[in-house]
């Protein structure tokens, strides 16, 4: 504890370090808490599982008075992250009480309403912060310390808005730290306009480029899933990722995984708080589990134990590559990615194998057995290449009973035939007009409904039953001033 002692953090912080088995700060904590708690802004390079909770969690904990009204602000791109960093700081925080609010979409906001007041810290997407906002129901006017946590992450999920108007409401005085994998240009403009002379650190990839095989394998669409089902069942693995870029494919990869007999659990943005925690502890206590997610889950949340990260389909660009295949050859450990590809992932994997950072080894196809999936929930099944929506069933398709004769549909008994329906008068006729009921003086009166047409379709004369002149040719609506 020698180490994370002489960076200047109190006793109830190490004693609360010590109790968890922190003994050596990682190099973006060691590079970052001093500058923290000395009040510099700071712009942190770091991946996913190098430590920046602490790094950022530290100088919060130690800066922040109890009682005094909210004092520190964290803004993260996904709900799943906000609760990682939640309860982080509620650990790191044992001896150092502070009261930590988690706000984010998909719960109900009225309990975030009731805690917000008397809340110290808060940990938060900026959607449901920016809508806190709008409604007056969070005051950003003490806040001390801004964290921006996955800063690129954020813009690429187009939270640039949304970002930059709740900075507007912080005080301009104030510390702000901003952490990210990448820095683009987006970010670097964001450092100048709203930070004050940032000190800019960096650390160490956590994944060993080493110990990570990179390999793709090129297939027909409909062969696909059948190739996936192969590779699961003869690969070596523990955890496993599988990253597809729909929600939709998640749930229909799950799903068809599940039927083949793996422990595959779906994970994406649809799905309600609760259960998306539910997937994930689930996750973390099983050695052979199978995640299916989308893209949210590839950055921020810490997984460990991943041995094989696989693509469904391509990401759209090297970065997002990175950020997958990062969840796997961590702390030593080897890891494998495998990209499956077919005609409609070209164009993205194209992208991908834009530069030469990666080199991803292109394998034969083993021989593998073809595997059907079903792709809708009414039980019908296509081939794994099938990537529409499900086709309807023809009303007069050409079926056909064992006789060979055509099998029509048959016709409902619900709705009553023609003849038998009700004619609607009370002489019980047909509706036809007599031929005296054209106008002429034996004919009946004609009965008018609202909308000044008679029962046959014609329009009535507006000076009939009309004992005010009106101009001639000139038509007055029901409720139009005369």
């Amino acid at each position: 504890m020698d180490k994370f002692r002489s960076l200047g953090l109190s006793q109830g912080t190490l004693k609360a370090l010590e109790e968890i088995k922190f003994s050596i700060p990682s190099e973006i904590q060691e590079k970052t808490i001093p500058l923290a708690i000395a009040g510099k802004d700071v712009i942190g390079k770091s991946s996913t599982g190098s430590g920046k909770t602490l790094a950022f969690g530290a100088p919060i904990i130690e800066k922040v008075k109890p009682k005094r009204g909210l004092q520190a602000l964290i803004l993260t791109p996904t709900r799943e992250l906000a609760e990682q960093i939640s309860k982080a700081l509620k650990t790191f925080s044992k001896y150092n009480p502070l009261k930590i609010i988690t706000v984010y979409g998909g719960t109900p906001i009225e309990k975030q309403i009731r805690e917000l007041p008397h809340a110290e810290v808060v940990v938060a997407t900026p959607g449901r912060a920016l809508d806190h906002l709008k409604r007056r129901t969070i005051d950003l006017s003490k806040i001390k310390i801004l964290v921006l946590d996955e800063a690129d992450r954020m813009l690429d999920m187009g939270f640039i808005h949304d970002v930059t108007e709740i900075v507007h409401h912080c005080p301009k005085q104030r510390q702000t730290l901003l952490f990210s994998a990448t820095l683009s240009e987006d970010i670097m403009h964001i450092s100048r306009k709203y930070m004050q002379q940032p000190k800019e650190v960096s650390a160490k990839e956590n994944v060993d480029p080493t110990k990570l095989e990179h390999v793709f394998y090129d297939v027909p669409s409909n062969q696909k899933f059948s190739l996936l089902v192969h590779l699961l069942k003869k690969e070596s693995s523990n955890l496993v990722m599988i990253f597809c870029n729909t929600k939709r494919n998640v749930d229909l990869i799950a799903k068809n995984l599940q039927s083949q007999g793996f422990e595959a659990i779906a994970l994406h943005g649809d799905l309600n708080q609760a259960k998306r925690n539910r997937v994930l502890e689930n996750f973390h206590k099983s050695s052979r589990v199978i995640l299916v997610c989308t893209d949210v889950a590839a950055r921020g949340l810490d997984i460990k134990g991943v041995s094989h990260v696989y693509n469904y389909e391509s990401p759209k660009t090297t970065t997002e590559y990175i950020h997958r295949v990062g969840r796997t050859a961590r702390a030593g450990k080897e890891g494998k990615a495998i990209t499956i590809i077919a005609d409609r992932d070209y164009e993205n994997f194209r992208r991908v194998m834009d530069t030469d950072l990666i080199k991803i080894k292109n394998l034969p196809l083993p021989d593998f057995g073809r595997v059907f999936v079903n792709m809708n929930d009414e039980g019908r099944e296509r081939q794994s290449g099938y990537r529409g929506r499900p086709q309807r069933q023809n009303r007069y398709s050409d079926r056909r009973d064992n006789s060979g004769n055509r099998d029509y549909p048959k016709k409902s008994n619900s709705s009553p035939r023609r003849e038998d329906r009700p004619s609607g008068r009370r002489d019980g006729s047909r509706g036809r007009r007599d031929n005296d009921s054209r106008g002429r003086k034996n004919s009946s009166p004609r009965r008018y409904n609202n909308s000044g047409r008679n029962n046959s379709g014609n329009r009535r004369n507006n000076n009939q039953n009309n004992n005010s002149a009106r101009p001639r040719g000139r038509s007055f609506g029901r409720n139009q001033r005369r």
